[in-house]
């Protein structure tokens, strides 16, 4: 071949490279080294580390926790089994990395870029070249749209529905995937793609990837599973091959040489292993535990820390749960009434020291509650559409929930659930609540997994007893309690929603109407209704912080004007024990205490 057409091929292929350049620039967007739902990151590019982690923590040591209950799995991202988050936590890692410092935002992890245009109808994904799984293979895209396909097919409802969005799926090379988003009108997708936990395709047998398993998975992360006994330990050692290790995101993150989850199968026998010494950090969830219960020597002598931190995040919901799907429980009236026989600060006072705080909002005590805030122009026009759908005064911001006087027996608050149960068809008749016509007596199960939950359970029985409604309590093992749940076969159970800085896919497996039909869902109220999908809708399209606190506000009022739960409480804040040879960070990340980023002291065994 001639110069002249050498150089005239060359001219030619510049001209078609300029040509095509900006259009494939243009479809594949801002290059981008983290995402934010809203707005953008707070940490810029080339960051050294993040801003709650210690890049010179020491590395050594192990960190014993411990877990009530059991497993049958070590894979919790299927439906079938009990698995701890052991895995997806510390073997598997993600494209990106969420910040525990922001509402949703992520930075680049295996993936060392992201390429996304400003309306999110595509992300496309550069990884590092060098990400290498344990045993030594390299991490590719392959291996990330194998992770899709199979979670898309067989993970939990989570990741079905928001990956049944995803319109295609390109490899454009070894290291480079384009993931098509065009029609989704979902702005969180990116992210959630950004935070699955990716599968080595040739290590993970696809005809039996939605099977229970405690074969111990291979992985990219920076721990490997290196002792499995079923139902009572998991040991996870700290890789020295550990590709990511200097990586920013990672710096000062993962420290311990060993950490073993212990599992107990009841709340007693879980504290007394605390006090003896048996594991090294807890959060205690019991406030009348927390009250009188950690005076022992331990803590008296300064080994054990006790400490309390502020929540910062917006309070879920906790509450008695009615599976509306369930004839008793169908009729919003009945629901209602039987939130006023609740007297939640009789049981504050005497079961809970006085350290809770009544519930009144799905995302209580955050800008994100509806709860005494007349809705705005924004949120009246997403209800407009749906009348009825919202109660006026929880529209007005007036509601809150029933309060009887704390004696435990306000015949007031009997009173009016009884008008409200006679409106609904039932009618007091021989001590006992029945049916108008048919006599059906109104009885129902309340489904318990922990001697906690069974005490509450068992006060509110009593209470519900004196208007003639007999509620049995019936406590079960946790491997009965998560099968029973998964199939939504109760008639009511306590529960929390925990809710983010920035809710999103989530709550479509709470409260959409796919997901009260779909088994394994977190709709355990059967809750479904177009207003309801709208609003969930509305939250995932907003694209300013403004239209998104409107849209989660109005969701909120579709909720509470559903009456699906009687609200209970949440602690404002967390209560911490631990080991004082565990040291952390000054800095306490939005999220809260991020173990992660803690380390032992050294010298200590």
């Amino acid at each position: 071949m001639n110069c002249s057409l050498v150089r005239t091929l060359a001219l030619l292929a510049a001209y078609v490279l300029a040509s095509f350049g900006p259009v494939v620039a243009a479809q594949a967007g801002t290059l981008r080294h983290g995402i934010a739902m809203h707005g953008e990151p707070a940490l810029p590019r080339g960051f050294p580390h993040l801003p709650y982690a210690n890049p010179d923590a020491p590395k050594g040591g192990r960190i014993t926790l411990a877990i009530q209950g059991t497993f049958d799995s070590l894979n919790p991202l299927i439906v079938l089994g009990v698995a701890p988050p052991a895995v997806p936590d510390y073997v598997l890692q993600s494209l990106m990395i969420r910040s525990r410092d922001e509402p949703f935002t992520v930075y680049g992890l295996v993936a060392r870029s992201a390429e996304m245009p400003d309306d999110r109808t595509s992300v496309t994904f550069n990884l590092d070249s060098r990400a290498r799984f344990s045993d030594g293979r390299p991490l590719t895209a392959e291996d990330v749209r194998f992770t899709f396909d199979m979670l898309k097919k067989h993970g939990k409802p989570f990741h079905r529905s928001s990956f049944g969005q995803v319109k295609a799926v390109e490899i454009q090379d070894p290291h480079r995937i384009r993931f098509d988003l065009s029609g989704s009108n979902d702005r969180e997708l990116p992210l959630i793609i950004a935070t699955m936990p990716i599968f080595p395709a040739h290590a993970t047998n696809p005809d039996t990837f939605d099977k229970t398993t405690l074969t111990p998975p291979v992985g990219s992360g920076p721990y490997a599973v290196t002792d499995v006994r079923p139902g009572e330990r998991i040991v996870l050692t700290r890789r020295k091959d550990f590709w990511a290790e200097d990586l920013p995101v990672v710096r000062g993150l993962y420290n311990f040489d060993e950490i073993r989850y212990d599992f107990y199968r009841d709340a007693n026998t879980l504290f007394e292993a605390f006090r003896a010494g048996l594991y090294d950090y807890r959060l205690e969830g019991d406030p009348g535990r927390w009250a009188t219960g950690y005076d022992f020597s331990a803590v008296r002598a300064g080994r054990v820390v006790l400490e309390t931190v502020p929540i910062r995040l917006p309070k879920g919901m906790n509450g008695f749960v009615f599976n509306t799907r369930r004839p008793v429980f169908s009729d919003p009236r009945v629901r209602e009434a039987l939130g006023y026989l609740l007297d939640f600060d009789w049981m504050n006072r005497n079961l809970f020291h006085g350290l809770l705080t009544r519930s009144d909002s799905y995302f209580a005590g955050s800008d994100l509650s509806s709860a005494g805030r007349p809705a705005d122009d924004r949120e009246r026009a997403l209800l407009a559409p749906f009348p009825g759908a919202v109660r006026e005064d929880i529209l007005e911001g007036r509601w809150t929930p029933p309060a009887p006087d704390g004696s435990g027996r306000d015949r007031d608050m009997a009173r009016h659930a009884l008008s409200l149960l006679s409106q609904a068809g039932w009618v007091l008749k021989d001590e006992a609540l029945r049916k108008e016509g048919t006599g059906e007596p109104f009885t129902f199960e309340m489904l318990v997994a922990s001697s906690q939950q069974e005490r509450l359970a068992l006060n509110y029985a009593q209470t519900l007893e004196r208007i003639g409604i007999r509620a049995r309590v019936r406590l079960v093992d946790n491997v009965q309690y998560w099968r029973r749940l998964s199939q939504f076969d109760f008639d009511m159970v306590q529960w929390v929603w925990p809710a983010s800085a920035s809710p999103g896919n989530e709550q479509r497996n709470r409260w959409s109407s796919a997901a009260a039909e779909r088994a394994g869902s977190l709709n355990y109220a059967g809750a479904a209704s177009p207003a309801l999908d709208r609003m969930l809708d509305a939250l995932l399209e907003a694209e300013t912080r403004d239209d998104f606190v409107s849209a989660v506000r109005a969701l909120d009022r579709v909720l509470l004007s559903g009456f699906y739960v009687v609200p209970l409480f949440y602690a404002g804040d967390q209560w911490l024990a631990y080991d004082s040879r565990l040291k952390k960070p000054d800095r306490t990340p939005l999220f809260g205490p991020y173990l992660d980023a803690w380390w032992r002291q050294p010298g200590s065994p």
